[in-house]
């Protein structure tokens, strides 16, 4: 069993907006976390395909600058940089759906630590009209999506026992995503002075515990 509380706290989330690599500005989404391992370390757990495959998804492709990857039953795209062991910077997409950007940077954090961030950002005016369409749960969901996996590298990095393909249908992931989506509930309604019943709504949403009518 993991702690909950103690690794939903050990993420900090921010929205925010950053510079898309084409042009253009972009929506993000931003978490951060230390991890007890060494920059190289987390490096090649995030790079490498046998390590990927034991805490993300199995990844194919042609992986160096230029090229392109696919995720198991994941998302796909280019790789735009890769500046080891510092800087990962990729186009994700799942299928034929929007394409975004997801930024990955590390860096040492005293001893043998790794402060690592994670930037994951969409065009300005489609994220706009998608909130204007459907609310804030996507967006509240979709960071939920990212505290899994970073999760799934905390126990890798720590040797637990953990299967990607099988542990996030279990009840342990389940609450630890209902969680999560409180988490992000609270930052999105402090960033677009929600009301409480649509953060409460949105929550419901993103966890697929749609509200009675």
């Amino acid at each position: 069993m993991i702690d909950l509380v103690n690794q939903i706290n050990a993420t900090h989330r921010e929205l925010g907006t950053a510079p898309l690599t084409g042009g253009g500005d972009g929506r993000s989404l931003l978490l951060r976390r230390t991890y007890d391992a060494t920059v190289e370390d987390v490096w090649d757990a995030c790079t490498d395909p046998g390590r990927l495959a034991r805490w993300l998804a199995p990844v194919e492709g042609d992986l160096r600058p230029g090229g392109s990857y696919q995720l198991q039953g994941n998302a796909g795209g280019e790789i735009l940089r890769c500046e080891a062991p510092a800087l990962l910077r990729v186009t994700w997409s799942m299928g034929e759906g929007m394409a975004t950007e997801v930024e990955l940077r590390l860096a040492p954090s005293g001893g043998d630590r790794t402060a690592l961030e994670l930037e994951h950002t969409a065009p300005a005016e489609v994220v706009d009209e998608m909130v204007r369409q459907f609310g804030p749960g996507g967006t509240i969901g979709i960071g939920g999506g990212w505290d899994l996996a970073l999760l799934g590298l905390f126990m890798h990095l720590g040797a637990a026992a953990f299967d990607p393909a099988t542990w996030p249908g279990t009840a342990e992931a389940k609450a630890f995503e209902v969680r999560s989506c409180e988490a992000w509930g609270a930052v999105v309604q402090a960033a677009w002075g929600t009301s409480d019943e649509d953060r409460a709504a949105a929550v419901a949403f993103a966890t697929g515990q749609f509200a009675p009518e």
